[in-house]
């Protein structure tokens, strides 16, 4: 089977993306003073020679993932004010995995072993720099009251266990907020003034917050309340 040249850029694009292609590479070559643009080029005749396409079309495939990988360190980190604990997490997680950094927050601190070769060293600084990142975006995500609290932990693993372990609670706390926010949802009732896409966007964030603190909530029990409670003109 043949594909054609731009379905293979397309893979490109996302081989590029998914890897950070550029940006790692220049690492490795920067103590030979390689420029950004000079390594763009580099890759770019590599590529097209191999795959004998048109080096303007791999330089414009190439220079638009790295575009667009370094808009993703641009968006705004979701910020922790204490409110909304579960909502955070989840937010902030997916932001850290878009950064490939959440396993430098999972992982714990391994030290070094004695005689380390040259590539476990390598590594070990790797993660160590993951890991100083992984904690700048946890530090930065939160607000000024809370960053006092957590400013002497050393590692993003006891940052991260710490908040969750302050404001997700135990189980007797969760259940109770589920409690809680199911009587909400059930005491629900549509206003006059409210059209059915408000009242059902209500209905849901209830919903939603229920699900975010591990409890089922089926889909068929939030239609059967807006169908139950809707206004008579509807």
């Amino acid at each position: 089977m043949r594909y054609s040249k731009y379905f293979i850029l397309d893979i490109l694009l996302y081989f590029a993306l998914y890897i950070g292609y550029i940006n790692k590479i220049q690492k490795h070559v920067a103590l030979y003073n390689i420029s950004h643009i000079s390594l763009i080029y580099l890759i770019s005749l590599i590529l097209s020679k191999a795959l004998k396409i048109p080096i303007t079309d791999i330089k414009a495939i190439v220079l638009t993932a790295d575009r667009m990988e370094e808009n993703m360190s641009h968006v705004a980190i979701p910020l922790f004010d204490g409110e909304s604990y579960d909502l955070w997490a989840v937010r902030i997680q997916t932001y850290l995995e878009g950064l490939d950094l959440w396993e430098a927050v999972e992982e714990d601190d391994v030290p070094l072993s004695e005689n380390p070769t040259v590539a476990q060293i390598k590594a070990h600084k790797e993660k160590k720099t993951r890991k100083a990142k992984a904690k700048s975006c946890l530090f930065a995500g939160v607000s000024q009251m809370i960053m006092t609290r957590i400013m002497t932990l050393k590692s993003p693993k006891e940052i991260w266990e710490y908040l969750k372990a302050e404001y997700e609670g135990n189980e007797k706390i969760r259940g109770m907020k589920v409690l809680n926010l199911i009587r909400e949802f059930e005491m629900q009732r549509m206003k006059e003034s409210e059209t059915i896409k408000e009242y059902s966007n209500k209905l849901l964030r209830i919903a939603n917050k229920i699900k975010l603190l591990g409890k089922e909530f089926l889909d068929s029990r939030l239609v059967e309340k807006i169908l139950v409670t809707m206004l008579e003109r509807y």
